[in-house]
């Protein structure tokens, strides 16, 4: 008899996975190509606004999810395990690439939108962005992990 996938596991994988996705996604289908059509005084400045509501309500977000799919991993079994461990290291990835890649980006855009950029802004926005769009993958990757951990049956249900 197999055990049974814990429902508030479950629930909360879900519910923080499918956060962390959809607001990364948000930013890189959204807020990304505003960024672009405004004048970079504009981009900076709310860039470094945005930031600095999103740093600790992202963070959270990421592990909060880090957290849940490592909860659920514990406790499934078998293949289940499997797809809730993988969303939990999809989940740090994110997390790593944030804090390694975007968040010192972050700091020099901060200056900037004081200062003015240096010549090689572009550049520098545009490793930013790449460093988004990885992120964006794993939580995506990591939500659909957990997607398809609710819906695979279980044996019980099989019988």
């Amino acid at each position: 008899m197999a055990i049974e996938r814990p429902l508030p596991a479950r629930a909360f994988a879900l519910l923080f996975s499918g956060l962390l996705a959809g607001a990364f996604g948000y930013g890189a289908v959204n807020v990304l190509y505003a960024f672009r059509r405004v004048p970079l005084d504009v981009r900076f400045t709310f860039h470094t606004a945005l930031m600095s509501v999103n740093g600790l309500v992202m963070q959270a977000l990421m592990g909060l999810t880090i957290f849940s799919t490592l909860v659920l991993a514990v406790r499934s079994t078998a293949r289940y395990r499997w797809f809730a461990g993988g969303a939990a290291v999809l989940a740090v990835a994110a997390l790593v690439i944030t804090r390694l890649g975007n968040v010192p980006i972050n700091q020099h855009i901060k200056v900037w939108a004081v200062s003015g950029p240096p010549a090689d802004y572009a550049t520098l926005l545009a490793r930013w962005e790449a460093f988004h769009f990885a992120r964006t993958a794993c939580a995506v990757v990591a939500f659909l992990l957990v997607v398809m951990l609710t819906l695979l049956p279980t044996k019980e249900a099989r019988l």
